[in-house]
């Protein structure tokens, strides 16, 4: 897989790169009096870090917004891209917040996953720390006193060349739910440097950025998943078009127009 054309832009590195702000004016799905809404690429840390205010989601948004302060409703992995919802004050957010935490959202995530998978998956497995892991933030299917349920369903809606491209409907909300699951299944998410690979891969990421060894082997260089829509019942939709790199890769990988195949769900 290495070299094709999907895979040669952006070279990740291990520090979040700045934003511009024409780029972000682009990524705006809503803005109004509660809300700012955006449809956030896969190279985007939600949360502020050291690098200064353009180096995060959060801090480019009030600078460029000229809001002070902005509330994270729902936030996603930086390599995840998507729909994220920020609130523009207290109350916004407690709302939004409070109708997540009662499931009154359904989430849509897509994401492309090594192997065919030939038809929907309901994974309801039990997630807790992966003590076997070097890598602290990693959580693994299995039975503990720690461990907390979850659910996830996984419909394929296209299949070729040893890959899937998926419709993902997350349940539940643990952290690296689909990821992990997707590794249980035996179906990990393409360019998962966590799950997909042997720890030392992802360790070194952290260390170098992008490496000539995950060129070969890697087909993607970020995880391929999205976070597609998000639905409040009784209350707005956010959707997002299908992230360019996904839908490059099932053009040029699978074989199918990937908004065609999320306009058939």
């Amino acid at each position: 897989m290495k070299n094709l054309h999907f895979s040669t832009w952006p070279e990740y590195s291990s520090e979040p790169a700045l934003i511009e702000p024409d780029e972000l004016a682009s990524w705006v799905l809503l803005n109004d009096d509660d809300l700012l809404v955006i449809d956030k690429p896969g190279w985007v840390v939600c949360h502020p870090s050291k690098a200064g205010p353009w180096s995060s989601l959060v801090g480019a948004c009030r600078e460029h917004f000229g809001i002070e302060t902005l509330h994270l409703v729902s936030r996603l992995d930086r390599e995840t891209s998507g729909v994220v919802l920020l609130a523009k004050h207290k109350g916004s957010a407690r709302r939004h917040q409070m109708a997540i935490q009662e499931r009154q959202v359904e989430k849509r995530y897509l994401t492309i996953l090594h192997g065919e998978l030939q038809e929907e998956q309901i994974v309801k497995q039990h997630l807790a720390k992966d003590i076997e892991s070097e890598v602290a933030s990693k959580v693994a299917v299995r039975r503990s006193n720690s461990s907390k349920s979850a659910e996830t369903i996984f419909k394929p809606l296209a299949t070729g060349n040893g890959f899937t491209f998926a419709e993902v409907i997350p349940v539940t909300g643990r952290k690296h739910q689909i990821r992990a699951h997707a590794l249980w299944m035996g179906h990990p998410v393409v360019g998962d440097k966590l799950y997909g690979q042997a720890d030392d891969v992802f360790l070194e990421f952290i260390e170098h950025g992008w490496t000539e060894r995950m060129s070969d082997l890697m087909p993607m260089r970020r995880q391929a998943l999205q976070c597609q829509r998000l639905s409040f019942h009784d209350g707005p939709v956010f959707e997002a078009p299908v992230t360019w790199d996904m839908a490059q890769f099932c053009e040029e990988c699978i074989g199918v127009s990937a908004a065609s195949a999320v306009q058939s769900i």
